[in-house]
């Protein structure tokens, strides 16, 4: 099972949706790491169900527990393990599931690949609930590259067919970092953000969900990160970028939408600028070659509705083979965007950090 990624550090994960914990193992870190908890419990929460009207009444506290690794407040170097436990589950509402496979989710084909084996309850592995762990390191991650000056920060883009304001791809200010930062909601248009919240409310009375865009930012990396080819920055992001559940597309700087210009409009013309080289647009999302530039990397994730709907649903009896009606039972997000923007931002630093010496 491809639960293990990474060269220069190894993240190993574990664990199902309704199990006793889940987790991840880190190994590489450097010893003589004061970590940021509280840092790491603000990421953490960040990303914790049961928070608000707009995401699933699963309440989980998310704390984490270190459990080797760590001590006397610095990292030892050897493998820092960490677990997150699972504290309200409702594993009944997913009996049904042993046989009526959910439209959308990952129940026939993991059965299949699994033999029927696989643990079906909220999902298992395959579950969101998985990337607690996650976000864990990447809020290790993010320190590491808080030390040399590089920041992450996203917002969402998109709920539904509604639109926020995108990032300028030349230049994410201080204070919009700030500004983001501190909502709970990010958007950039705080208008946008009343008319996103309805259409999930809308979604949730109609027993529907609603899909969305995520737009994310890596800040101050230097020029030369990253080889051409099948180590490409890009291909690094995106290979961590698909495996967080729900992602369903990926695009740099202008993305599709650059197939639309001429070649002398995409190109983004180099200047010096205060002794410094950039360019004056961004067009290709901060990489060329497959390597960094200098400039902001910029992309966005495409979410999926949520696949865990109450509306009854067409679909087989595994065990029958016959044809049936489901209507998906328990707690589930209308809407995943708000949730995943921590994930995406802890996957991109795991991607960047892999890209450094260490």
């Amino acid at each position: 099972m491809s639960g293990v990624w990474g060269n220069k550090i190894k993240y190993s994960i574990f664990g199902e949706s309704h199990g006793n914990a889940l987790g991840i193992v880190i190994s590489g870190l450097p010893s003589g790491i004061k970590l940021d908890l509280e840092l790491i419990r603000k990421e953490m929460q960040r990303r914790a169900p049961g928070s608000s009207n707009l995401v699933t009444p699963r309440k989980e506290e998310d704390n984490f527990e270190i459990l080797s690794g760590y001590f006397e407040e610095k990292t030892t170097g050897t493998p820092l393990c960490a677990i997150i436990r699972n504290k309200n589950t409702i594993s009944k509402d997913y009996n049904n599931l042993r046989y009526a496979m959910r439209p959308g989710h990952a129940d026939y084909s993991g059965k299949i690949k699994y033999g029927g084996f696989n643990d079906f309850r909220g999902s298992g592995h395959f579950s969101g609930r998985i990337t607690a762990s996650i976000v864990f390191a990447g809020a290790i991650a993010k320190q590491l590259l808080a030390e040399r000056g590089i920041k992450i920060i996203s917002h969402v883009h998109s709920i539904h067919n509604i639109k926020d304001t995108p990032f300028d791809l030349t230049n994410i200010t201080e204070e919009r970092i700030a500004d983001l930062t501190s909502k709970a909601f990010p958007v950039i248009n705080d208008a946008s953000a009343e008319k996103m919240r309805e259409c999930i409310i809308n979604a949730k009375e109609n027993k529907d969900s609603v899909g969305g865009v995520v737009e994310c930012a890596i800040l101050n990396t230097p020029a030369g990160l990253g080889d051409p080819f099948f180590d490409s920055i890009e291909s690094t992001l995106s290979h961590l970028l698909f495996s967080v559940p729900a992602v369903k597309g990926v695009e740099f700087g202008l993305g599709f939408s650059i197939t639309e210009l001429y070649g002398s409009q995409a190109n983004d013309p180099l200047l010096i600028e205060n002794g410094n080289i950039k360019t004056s647009t961004n067009n290709n999302g901060g990489i060329n070659g497959g390597i960094t530039n200098g400039m902001p990397i910029i992309f966005r994730c495409a979410i999926k509705p949520t696949s865990s709907i109450s509306r009854p649903q067409n679909t087989v009896d595994i065990v029958k083979m016959e044809n049936t009606l489901l209507t998906v039972e328990g707690r589930h997000d209308p809407c995943i965007v708000p949730r995943v923007l921590p994930v995406i931002e802890a996957v991109s630093a795991m991607a960047i950090l892999d890209s450094f010496k260490l």
